[in-house]
């Protein structure tokens, strides 16, 4: 019986003990007042009313840098609307901006609107820009046959209609497949420059660019 009464006694001081130690909120406790009288930007602070009129910097020359490096100080200056061409008017992607430099850009240098859409034509590193840029997308056939003398295929198939069958044919006699259309540049065509395209057939025969046509 002495034993009992010793463990009994035991618990209960243990228990009021614990219950001593707990200093965690009761789900009964009511919640801490919430203030949304302070002057930071916490819970309960009006927001910043947005500033709708866009700003305005000064847009430097990028003409000579890499095209990642002009993107990224462009947009340090506040310009986010980024588009960039191949200036040799082959279509190619910029799909590596480091793998590209600017040889041109509109707007030129000045003091433009930030929300200013910037286009920089490049070319790759290891190639030189042209004495003009005449690319920045692909011509408008407008019903005619384009001249595609010296152009790439790729940039040439995206100046015809969709719909028109186009036939691409290595003009050495290697007969190679033409993959990438925009590394083979157009040699001779067939209809001739200036032919109303009334849905016929158009044949180009190429060569890769750094080789000379036959």
């Amino acid at each position: 019986m002495r034993t009992r009464t010793t463990i009994t006694a035991l618990a209960a001081t243990a228990f009021l003990l614990l219950t001593g130690c707990d200093d965690t909120t009761s789900p009964t406790d009511p919640a801490p007042p919430n203030n949304t009288q302070g002057t930071g930007t916490g819970v309960g602070s009006p927001a910043p009313a947005p500033n709708s009129k866009p700003s305005s910097a000064q847009l430097p020359s990028f003409v000579g840098t890499g095209l990642q490096s002009a993107q990224d100080r462009a947009q340090e200056l506040g310009f986010y609307s980024l588009t960039s061409h191949d200036a040799l008017d082959r279509g190619r992607n910029q799909v590596s901006d480091r793998n590209w430099k600017v040889c041109s850009q509109n707007p030129p240098p000045g003091k433009h609107s930030t929300d200013t859409s910037i286009d920089f034509g490049t070319v790759k590193l290891e190639e030189n820009c042209p004495a003009k840029d005449t690319s920045g997308g692909a011509p408008s056939a407008g019903g005619k046959m384009p001249d595609a003398t010296g152009k790439s295929v790729k940039a040439v198939r995206q100046a015809l209609d969709a719909s028109t069958s186009l036939t691409v044919e290595d003009a050495l006699p290697e007969g190679r497949m033409i993959l990438v259309e925009s590394n083979w540049e157009v040699c001779a065509q067939e209809p001739a420059p200036g032919t109303v395209l009334t849905g016929q057939p158009v044949t180009l025969t190429a060569v890769k660019f750094g080789e000379t046509c036959p």
